[in-house]
């Protein structure tokens, strides 16, 4: 566990940062995150703003720790941070055991209920916090279409799948939860990939305060340390991010209209096609005509997240759709699981496939095609 010691003045700490500042210009940004355990338990959730308290967190000397300072080393090597200046943030560093506890994965045995994860998000409030978020800003929703190819209803779907419109962006630093994921993540079968990944995105923070000429520690974000109304890592905010509001700066926690303009980018830059459909039902047919079973459909399940079947492949094997899949384009079989009930399946267009990319999940996916047609008709009446 890590050792404890006394807290350290946040004013020995700003200066020290801020004066790494070399420019006041924000990098492009991007996501890849996942969906909010805390979104996903509470229905009533109220907006994070920079002057929330944050979740609270046991002090730990991470300057003590080798792993910090190998990685602290990198960071004045390669980005030519003052090392003293690191020691000191790493020292008023926060270990985040909550965020331990929630990136760890749930319970083996569990079946998967789409029914029960669609619950939590195609519901009255977040369809009308979508409505009145569409309305609100209908203007830069038809700009980020028309820009960009995306539809309204898309973004609409992502900004409340992940963060109800803003009403929780999350209050974890994201300096302690990428510190305390990056260093002492889960013992779990991928935890070296896992770690790695964290500190990568540590590195990213650290760069992007940087940039903006901020105190990282005034970073707010999820447990996994993702940012603002779209909930972007910081590594892949500083790739995907846009100033859609033209004021001069990216600003994902506090301007819906960057934010509605960075998830279009996103989605692009991850093979959305403009025009194209997303997804269409489909059925799979278990026993031939005599009666057979027959399970040459299941060669299609976990094909990784992406369309590459043609439409005659999967007729051939029993999956078929509802006649309105176009015969040119490539799909991929969707298995949405309930529990002891039947499973739903799907066939997945490539823009099916480009929503997967922002969260490696078809739960996560077909909530955000559902709910964001649920907004759009409830705009309609």
């Amino acid at each position: 566990m890590p050792m404890k010691f006394s807290k350290l003045s946040r004013r020995a700490v700003r200066p020290l940062f801020l004066a790494l500042a070399v420019s006041l210009t924000m990098p492009v940004l991007a996501r890849d995150a996942v969906v909010s355990k805390q979104s996903a338990a509470k229905s009533k959730l109220r907006k994070v703003s920079l002057q929330q308290e944050p979740q609270p967190g046991e002090f730990a000397n991470f300057g003590q720790w080798k792993e910090v300072a190998a990685f602290i080393d990198t960071m004045v090597e390669r980005h030519g941070f003052d090392r003293k200046a690191l020691e000191t943030l790493f020292r008023e560093t926060k270990h985040v055991e909550s965020a331990i506890q929630l990136v760890k994965p749930a319970p083996p045995g569990k079946p998967k209920n789409w029914r029960a994860y669609r619950s939590r998000f195609i519901e009255p409030i977040r369809i009308q916090a979508g409505a009145n978020f569409w309305n609100q800003h209908a203007q830069a929703l038809e700009r980020a279409e028309q820009t960009y190819g995306v539809p309204a209803e898309i973004i609409v779907g992502i900004i409340g799948v992940e963060t109800i419109y803003g009403r929780n962006t999350g209050n974890f630093r994201v300096l302690d939860t990428l510190t305390t994921l990056g260093f002492d993540y889960p013992d779990t079968p991928n935890r070296d990939a896992r770690m790695k990944f964290f500190r990568d995105q540590l590195e990213h923070t650290l760069l992007y305060a940087r940039d903006l000429g901020v105190d990282p520690f005034t970073l707010l974000g999820s447990y996994a340390g993702a940012i603002g109304l779209p909930q972007f890592m910081p590594g892949s905010i500083r790739n995907f991010a846009v100033d859609f509001d033209g004021d001069g700066k990216i600003d994902l926690r506090n301007s819906p209209v960057d934010a509605i303009g960075s998830v279009a980018n996103f989605l692009v830059q991850h093979g959305w096609q403009s025009g194209q459909p997303i997804v269409f039902p489909a059925t799979v047919t278990t026993r031939n005509s005599d009666g057979v079973p027959d399970n040459r459909w299941e060669a299609f399940i976990g094909q990784s997240l992406e369309a590459k079947y043609s439409l005659e492949d999967m007729r051939a094997a029993g999956i078929a759709s509802n006649g309105e899949a176009p015969n040119h384009l490539p799909y991929g079989l969707v298995d949405l699981q309930n529990g002891t009930e039947a499973t739903e399946y799907w066939l997945g267009a490539a823009n099916f496939f480009a929503i997967t990319k922002y969260n490696r999940s078809f739960f996560y996916a077909m909530s955000v095609v559902e709910l964001g047609r649920a907004v759009k008709a409830a705009r309609g009446n």
